[in-house]
């Protein structure tokens, strides 16, 4: 059986983050270990699903891509790192000093800022010299066998190669606008394709792109499996669709 949906960018967020607490080792550590969880917009709606609480999401960012006449920030006070230690928030930690305590097979969360889905890359935009949170933890993540999730949206795919866009961004050339670094991560990358199939079972196949009204990055998704399966994606596709933007 097949069915087609159309998810606009918040939708998907809503989606992944809803898969994200499915996911088997994230309940694992909800009963026992740490999860921190980055702030982001897709980590945001994450934050959400794995409290149960509703958040200002606009309050849980860092960097953000916005269009050129957004001043790029809102009138809110900026919230602290979700960390969760055996599944309550933890306000002493924050994402650099819980991962002293992590142990292996806890998790990080940390989005993304481009995908190359066949090759799972995750590209990550950098603004700090040294090089802001991924920069930090990365060393600890390997060192500790940590569990690196990158949850993000396939509106994030781009059509060259993230390592060889990552070497062109760091070449020595006149600049005339400032250029954010660009770092290739590998981690466990979850897309609205993963969320149908953890959620439902469901095979969901990117099969259209954009749209308007509203519906600019959005994806138009072929769902395909057992009748079970595609009523239950379609469900659950329904049941997300209205998720407001960030805005």
């Amino acid at each position: 059986m097949k069915a087609e949906v159309v998810l606009t960018v918040s939708e998907s967020k809503r989606l992944i983050a809803r898969g994200v607490a499915a996911i088997p080792y994230i309940q694992e550590r909800l009963e026992k270990g740490i999860i921190v969880v980055n702030t982001g917009s897709t980590n945001g709606a994450i934050y959400e699903e794995l409290t149960g609480l509703s958040i200002d999401k606009r309050a849980y960012l860092t960097g953000r891509t916005t269009p050129a006449s957004h001043k790029g920030s809102w009138p809110v006070e900026p919230m602290g790192d979700l960390v969760l230690v055996n599944g309550e928030p933890d306000l002493s930690l924050d994402r650099f000093s819980a991962l002293e305590k992590m142990r292996p097979g806890d998790v990080f969360i940390k989005g993304a800022n481009a995908l190359n889905y066949a090759a799972r890359v995750a590209g990550i935009s950098i603004g700090h010299p040294k090089g802001g949170t991924i920069g930090g933890a990365i060393g600890t993540i390997y060192g500790r066998k940590l569990r690196l999730l990158i949850p993000v949206g396939l509106e994030k795919e781009i059509p060259g190669d993230i390592v060889e866009a990552s070497e062109m961004v760091a070449a020595e050339d006149e600049a005339l606008t400032p250029i954010l670094s660009l770092w290739p991560v590998y981690g466990d990358i979850f897309t609205e394709i993963e969320a149908f199939l953890a959620l439902t079972g469901a095979t969901a196949t990117p099969v259209a792109a954009g749209g308007i009204a509203g519906a600019e990055g959005a994806l138009r998704l072929l769902l395909t499996g057992e009748p079970k399966q595609v009523r239950e994606a379609l469900a659950l596709a329904k049941s997300v669709q209205g998720e407001p933007q960030l805005i």
